[in-house]
């Protein structure tokens, strides 16, 4: 191997390991965030929100070299995949540390309210399930694992519920947090803000696919979407055979001789 090459080589590993290095600020960044959330801590979540410029600079750093190497070393096959796959892992992991800088701006907004015991905790455990669903997805890319990749669409389920649970325990409580409308909104928003940072780590699993097997994500997405149309279709029309079924039984039942209390007297009797 020439000296280009091992170069070429060097370099795609710096990107590999700086990737690891981003993922680990956005892991701890989401950590943070929701410690500052849960305490009040102004300071701290100030602190976050300007801290934020850092790691957007990293990933324009990160992104400029990717770019270059593909312009300089034109690369083929995996090695095209790896890079391509990387500037989509910066854009994800960038967009999660945009929502959780997006928490600690809402948790300025409604630092005068007392979570209750139930809504701190779903909190604290959306914050552990986002963070671990980050680094599940960074471990997935480092080591290459279609399988950790394929089951974090699976594994985010746990954070959807979590926020569905959230938002429920918020309309419950809001009496008791004495919340208007704009604080009802803005806790809301906190649980859509950690469901996202969810969202991108299933987008980082699927690219991962890509770059490890070659089969492009929106392949197999717009195959899940059309069975998840057919399915909600057939269901539909289960719902409306068992209408239409309920309707006929009436009719007949109305129609019947036989039935008790129809004021009609079978033959015979």
């Amino acid at each position: 191997m020439n000296e280009t090459r091992i170069h070429y080589h060097g370099e795609l590993e710096e990107v590999r390991s700086d990737l690891i290095r981003l993922g680990a600020m956005v892991s701890e960044t989401i950590g943070r965030g929701t410690a500052a959330l849960l305490d009040r801590d102004l300071h701290a979540a100030q602190v976050l929100i300007d801290g934020d410029d850092v790691i957007d600079d990293f990933c324009l750093g990160l992104e400029e070299r990717c770019y270059r190497l593909l312009a300089l070393q034109s690369p083929i096959a995996g090695e095209l995949r790896f890079i391509l796959t990387s500037l989509r892992l910066i854009s994800e992991l960038e967009r999660s540390a945009d929502l959780i800088v997006n928490v600690c701006k809402a948790s300025r907004r409604i630092y005068d309210v007392e979570f209750g015991p139930q809504i701190r905790g779903l909190i604290e455990q959306m914050g552990v399930e986002a963070t671990f669903l980050i680094r599940a997805a960074i471990d997935s890319y480092v080591d290459a694992d279609t399988s950790l990749a394929s089951a974090l669409d699976d594994i985010d389920d746990r954070l959807d519920e979590l926020q569905v649970a959230y938002v429920q325990a918020i309309f419950r409580s809001h009496s008791e947090m004495n919340l208007n409308l704009q604080g009802a909104v803005q806790m809301a928003m906190i649980g859509r803000y950690y469901e996202r940072v969810g969202d991108h780590a299933v987008n980082i699993g699927e690219r991962v696919m890509y770059m490890v097997t070659g089969w492009l994500p929106e392949k197999s997405g717009a195959a899940r979407q059309r069975l998840r149309e057919a399915e909600a279709e057939a269901g539909v029309e289960a719902g409306n055979s068992t209408a239409q079924n309920d309707e006929a039984g009436e009719v007949a039942r109305l129609d019947s001789p036989h039935e008790e209390g129809s004021g009609e007297v079978p033959d015979g009797a």
